[in-house]
């Protein structure tokens, strides 16, 4: 509807639209998307997303985690922690999770549902050896999520793991850790979240944003797409 000037209503309704029609899959404009606030630079952790996860009583829980992979083959994301933390415990009573990420300087947020298993050993082990040493003396000094007296006893938990991995303390002063070999603890390793259903969206001025969700029955089978009200 226009007024006599020609103008109409929806002139007044701005934002970034969704490609219309609708791409047969999500994750191609999901890391398009990914990829682009990485190369913006407009927040520390642009790969940071929401995991949300229920625990064997019943109970939600969510934290922020980092993404450390994304594949369009398979349609899932890769994140890395320990196994005996509070959200490794809920993912082996309920191996189903939820992601958000959320650019908000960009206006744009993903969710994503699905599936959880663990990554392959080689995939952890691999991954693991790229962090820094003291992520990796990290590792095996903290028993995530459990109680501890004080700030002092958990650094005393990382002194003492050192001296036990006999690690050569020599290559930290002289050399800031560099070519320390510490290997990967078993309780600690890789997720990987096979999606069932994906959302993009975006926002629009007056909050009509832009929305879609795609959901697939199988994890091989082809995805049905639909856009939502806001």
């Amino acid at each position: 509807m226009t007024d006599d000037s020609g103008l109409s209503v929806l002139d007044s309704f701005e934002g970034e639209l969704l490609p219309d029609p609708l791409p047969a899959e999500p994750f191609t404009l999901f890391r398009a998307w990914f990829d682009g606030a990485l190369d913006a630079k407009r927040q520390p952790n642009p790969n940071a997303m929401t995991l949300a996860t229920v625990d064997a009583d019943g109970r939600p829980s969510a934290r922020i985690v980092l993404c450390k992979g994304i594949d369009e083959a398979t349609g899932s994301v890769v994140f890395y922690t320990n196994y005996q933390s509070r959200k490794g415990r809920a993912l082996d009573a309920n191996p189903y999770a939820t992601l958000v990420f959320h650019w908000d300087y960009a206006d744009r947020q993903v969710r994503i549902e699905g599936r959880v298993e663990k990554a392959t050993a080689h995939e952890s082990d691999a991954y693991f050896q790229s962090r820094r040493w003291e992520s990796r003396l990290g590792a095996w000094a903290s028993e995530q999520s459990e109680p501890i007296a004080s700030r002092e006893d958990l650094l005393a938990q990382v002194t003492e793991k050192a001296l036990d991995l006999e690690l050569d303390m020599s290559a930290i002063v002289d050399g800031g850790g560099e070519g320390l070999e510490i290997p990967r603890p078993a309780h600690w390793g890789g997720y990987r979240v096979v999606a069932e259903r994906v959302e993009l969206w975006c926002g629009g001025t007056g909050r009509v944003h832009d929305r879609a969700e795609w959901r697939r029955a199988s994890e091989s089978g082809p995805w049905a797409t639909t856009r939502l009200q806001p």
